[in-house]
């Protein structure tokens, strides 16, 4: 049996048709507290999507205290969920197909995100991905906010000795080295080709998934696990 951990924020659902919306949203919110006065950092907030949702505050709230990140990035989170229950967000294409195809052969799939909880729970259960998701995981499970951390503990619960990583950023495939797992990179929207260089295997569609062979994910785990 080979299990797939997958990331969820630009692999599985496409955060960027939400997140935009939300951010205006927050930093609209800091503008009438006269907490801001310039626009809203979409930019910088793109180049930093990967990591843990403080140091992402950190970044873009560099001099502010850290109640006032707290505060924005509860209510970021809570028009984030808005949208998503109103079907604003989508998945990537052929999630639904790849997932069915992994369980119709027996694999088993995991969520690893840097996803807050209440957040990776509405994208499950707008999309029904508990179908074929045995359980999601985030970041806030483990106190150290290391994605390799996380994906350890998810092969600790479940036993798992076999499998891939699959996510757009480099936490993704760090986590996926830091385990002995293949990594998987996906050329999506927020990827960044000096760290898909480092993946075993790069995708631009989720379906190529299908056209990976367990023999392919195996054979790379034993060359992981030789170096």
């Amino acid at each position: 049996m080979t299990s797939f951990i997958f990331d969820m924020d630009g692999t599985l659902f496409q955060t960027d048709k939400i997140l935009e919306l939300a951010l205006v949203d927050a930093f609209d919110r800091l503008r009438k507290l006269n907490l801001w006065d310039a626009g809203t950092p979409i930019d910088k907030y793109r180049e930093i999507m990967g990591v843990p949702l403080p140091k992402v505050w950190e970044e873009l709230l560099p001099q502010h205290s850290g109640e006032v990140r707290k505060a924005a990035n509860e209510f970021f989170h809570e028009r984030l969920i808005w949208n998503i229950q109103n079907g604003n967000g989508a998945l990537y294409p052929n999630v639904e197909e790849v997932f069915k195809y992994i369980t119709d052969n027996d694999h088993k799939i995991y969520i690893a995100s840097n996803g807050l909880t209440a957040y990776l729970a509405a994208i499950t259960k707008f999309y029904r991905l508990d179908r074929w998701v045995t359980e999601t995981f985030s970041i806030e499970q483990v106190s150290s906010l290391d994605k390799g951390e996380l994906v350890r503990s998810i092969m600790e619960k479940y036993h798992i000795q076999d499998g891939a990583v699959i996510g757009d950023r480099l936490s993704d495939i760090n986590a996926a080295k830091a385990n002995k797992l293949t990594a998987i990179g996906c050329r999506f929207d927020f990827a960044q080709e000096s760290e898909l260089a480092q993946a075993d295997f790069v995708i631009e569609d989720l379906a190529e998934l299908m056209d990976l062979t367990n023999g392919d994910i195996l054979h790379a785990n034993k060359v992981r696990r030789a170096d």
